[in-house]
C-alpha cells in the first residue's frame, strides 16, 4: 500500500460516509430513504472498510512505522484531518455522536470567554 493509494481509499470511505442512507418509515406506511451521514474513524477504516473492498491493507503497526516517515506521515495526518473534519461537520449540524466528539475531537459543549464585558452605556456616578 502506498501513501497516495490509502489517500485514495480515505476519500473513497469519506464519500460513503458522506452518501450513506438509511430506510425511515413515513406515518403512511411508505418507505423512504433519508440522508445518514456516517462519523468516519481511522480504526474501521483501517480494520474493516478497506478489507470489505478486498484491498490489502496496512497493519496497525505499519500505521504507527508511517508516522515516523515524513511523506507516509503527511498523508496519514491529512486522512485523519478529513476525517474529522466531516465527524465535525456531522456533530455541529446533525447533532450526531456529542459523545464521540468529547472524547475523540476534544469538543465541549461549555462556552468560554476570554474577555470582560463591556456595557452598551457608560455608567456615570453622580
Amino acid at each position: 500500500m502506498t501513501p497516495d493509494r490509502l489517500l485514495n481509499l480515505a476519500w473513497e470511505y469519506i464519500q460513503e460516509c458522506e452518501n450513506n442512507t438509511k430506510q425511515h418509515p413515513t406515518a403512511s406506511g411508505k418507505v423512504v430513504s433519508l440522508k445518514d451521514r456516517h462519523i468516519p474513524t481511522i480504526n474501521y477504516f483501517l480494520r474493516v472498510w478497506i478489507p470489505s473492498k478486498r484491498v490489502k491493507t496496512i497493519a496497525r503497526s505499519t500505521y504507527y512505522l508511517w508516522l515516523k516517515d515524513q511523506e507516509k506521515s503527511d498523508t496519514i495526518k491529512k486522512v485523519e484531518e478529513l476525517f474529522e473534519a466531516l465527524a465535525t461537520d456531522i456533530v455541529a449540524n446533525e447533532g450526531k455522536g456529542i459523545f464521540y466528539a468529547k472524547n475523540k475531537l476534544g469538543m465541549s459543549d461549555k462556552t468560554t470567554f476570554d474577555h470582560v464585558e463591556q456595557p452598551f452605556f457608560q455608567i456615570v456616578e453622580k
